[in-house]
């Protein structure tokens, strides 16, 4: 052993263990390995900085941005409702996501179904008051298994298809890798859905103070409209989509006040009084089609405004205090609509319009971007919280999906490489408003793509200084007094194992001509050794880095790097076991 393969082998060992201590955050740890790694000479400077331009890092930063647009459209979400009504339960909604990311991980790039279903499983773990990362680790995992069905379900199938077409002369088919590829995610799927437990119920640092601030008993007004979906229906149907969170107080019909039973059907021109959490709220007014108070936001001179919704409240000194909705008339002297109030302790029974207003209310004002500040400075309003509030904001429907569907559709046909399909696709929900210009650099998380960049040319050390090619000769020594069971649960094992420093495509590319001289040595057909270790290559369930679905959800759940061997490493051994039969059942090596 070379003194440049003992130095990056004691570097990536330090780093690791580092990582399980838990006591310094992720991305510092990276930078401090990536700086150790540059001054004992395994990384060289000039190749220092080559992960930020890596295409795993575009991957990652563009599907949070998309993610983050396929969420504010709800047009997912409205899809699960409107088809499983019923979803209650924690197993239920676990098993629907978990299938429908593998269903789609088979046909399309896997990282863009978890992004697809990202966000309803934060619509699930609201309504069912659970942590999200007790659903995104699971599908995270449930991705890489769907990915296995399929020759274009994830790269080391088809780079294992190309190999075997340059050493036997005849490649894999689409659906040559289905039969065992369907049996694990099947049995992988299962075993998440009873051990799910597993996942220790994170929170992502820094909501804990976002929910001591919540206000959850907001009272707004909507108006029904010719347009409106609930129009001649009854009030049980608008408030459905609320899961509960909301209620109807009161229906104002005319100048008649009335009680809003559950079977009171809905005219045109009722206000309807509604009292919920500001998402709830939203997700009623959306999917119901209503109209809010006041009148459209317009930007200053030809700019068309950015509109957003605030939570904001009243101080001592505001001039707002002591005076009625009505009086102050905000959409025509300042500019901005009062869509909802909140005051601690108390539930408002009268329309907004007459009620007076008092310090420590606490109001959600819809206005342009520039114009809020101003007014809130004028007016003595303290900003509650800085938080996503979506309530009173236009949403672009099924925009987000048509592009996000597009990049997928180039990538499938080759028409784009998928750095450049998400790159584009994530651009696109920023031209076309599916995402606000401001809200951009939110959604992508800093701490991730930083810790990714890092990395990548850490991991590569292993490569460069022959370390990878080192472990690979071992294992080919040792493998050759195996019987045909345990040299093919090597090769698996072993994939598994250096796939988190090298990417997938290129641990298919270390290990595959490996696999093939394992069986020629022994005698055996190379099909089932190759589907090894495409097998072993697709499934990193130990690390947060070795594959962009599990970094996609690393920050989003809160994780700890920890946590990812608490529920893969048990499933890596399920599918180690379950591999073996099904491989040599499927692709006899005598």
């Amino acid at each position: 052993m070379t003194t440049q393969q003992i130095l990056a082998f004691s570097v990536i060992a330090m780093m690791m263990g580092v990582f399980i201590w838990d006591r310094f955050r992720y991305d510092v740890v990276a930078c401090c390995a990536l700086v150790l790694s540059v001054a004992v000479g395994i990384v060289p400077p000039d190749k220092a900085f080559s992960g930020f331009s890596d295409d795993i890092v575009i991957i990652v930063g563009s599907a949070l941005i998309v993610s983050a647009g396929v969420a504010r459209s709800g047009v997912v979400d409205m899809a699960i409702k409107r088809f499983f009504p019923n979803l209650n339960t924690l197993h239920s909604q676990l098993a629907l996501l978990m299938i429908a990311v593998a269903l789609l991980s088979a046909f399309i790039k896997n990282i863009g179904a978890l992004a697809i279903m990202m966000p309803v499983a934060f619509q699930f773990a609201r309504k069912s008051s659970v942590s999200p990362s007790q659903y995104l680790m699971p599908m995270s995992f449930a991705a890489l298994l769907g990915g296995l069905m399929t020759q274009i379900g994830t790269s080391p199938n088809i780079v294992v298809s190309r190999l075997r077409a340059e050493m036997t002369g005849s490649s894999f088919t689409m659906f040559d890798f289905t039969p065992v590829g369907g049996v694990l995610t099947i049995v992988g799927i299962t075993f998440l859905i009873f051990f799910h437990w597993l996942v220790p119920s994170r929170t992502k640092q820094g909501s804990s103070i976002e929910e001591a601030v919540e206000i959850k008993n907001y009272t707004s007004e909507a108006l029904v409209t010719a347009e409106s979906a609930v129009l001649e229906k009854p009030i049980s149907v608008l408030v459905k989509p609320g899961d509960g969170e909301v209620i109807a107080t009161a229906v104002l019909r005319g100048a008649t006040r009335m009680s809003p039973f559950p079977d009171l059907t809905l005219r045109e021109n009722d206000i309807v009084l509604l009292e919920g959490p500001p998402a709830a709220l939203d997700r009623i007014v959306s999917a119901g089609k209503l109209q809010l108070s006041g009148k459209p936001i317009i930007g200053s001179g030809q700019m068309k405004a950015e509109v957003i919704s605030i939570e904001v409240v009243i101080g001592q000194e505001s001039p707002l205090k002591g005076r009625s909705v009505k009086q102050l008339a905000l959409a025509y002297t300042r500019g901005v609509n009062l869509l909802a109030i909140s005051r601690h302790g108390e539930r408002l029974k009268e329309r907004l319009a007459n009620l007076t207003l008092a310090a420590g209310d606490v109001l959600v004002l819809q206005g342009s971007r520039e114009n809020l500040p101003v007014v809130m400075q004028d007016l003595t309003l303290l900003p509650l919280a800085q938080r996503e509030i979506l309530l009173g904001t236009r949403r672009r429907a099924f925009i987000p999906l048509v592009i996000l569907a597009l990049a997928m559709a180039t990538t499938a046909v080759g028409i784009a490489p998928v750095p450049v399909a998400f790159f584009a696709a994530a651009l696109g929900m920023v031209v076309f408003r599916a995402i606000p210009l401001a809200d951009i650099y939110k959604s992508v998380d800093g701490p991730i793509l930083i810790m990714l960049a890092a990395l990548i040319p850490v991991s590569d050390t292993l490569r460069t200084s022959g370390g990878s090619d080192l472990i690979a000769h071992g294992l080919g020594d040792f493998a050759k007094g195996l019987p045909a069971w345990g040299a093919l649960g090597l090769i698996l094992v072993a994939a598994m194992a250096v796939t988190p420093f090298l990417n997938n495509a290129a641990t298919v590319l270390v290990m595959g001509p490996i696999a093939v001289g394992f069986a020629t040595d022994l005698g055996f057909r190379p099909e089932a050794f190759l589907m090894a270790v495409a097998i072993g290559a697709g499934c990193d369930f130990l690390t947060p880095v070795g594959h962009q679905c599990n970094t996609l959800v690393f920050g989003p759940g809160g994780y700890k790097f920890s946590d990812y061997p608490r529920l893969g490493l048990p499933l890596s051994f399920l599918i180690v076991i379950v591999s073996m039969p099904a491989l040599l059942y499927v692709w006899p090596v005598n």
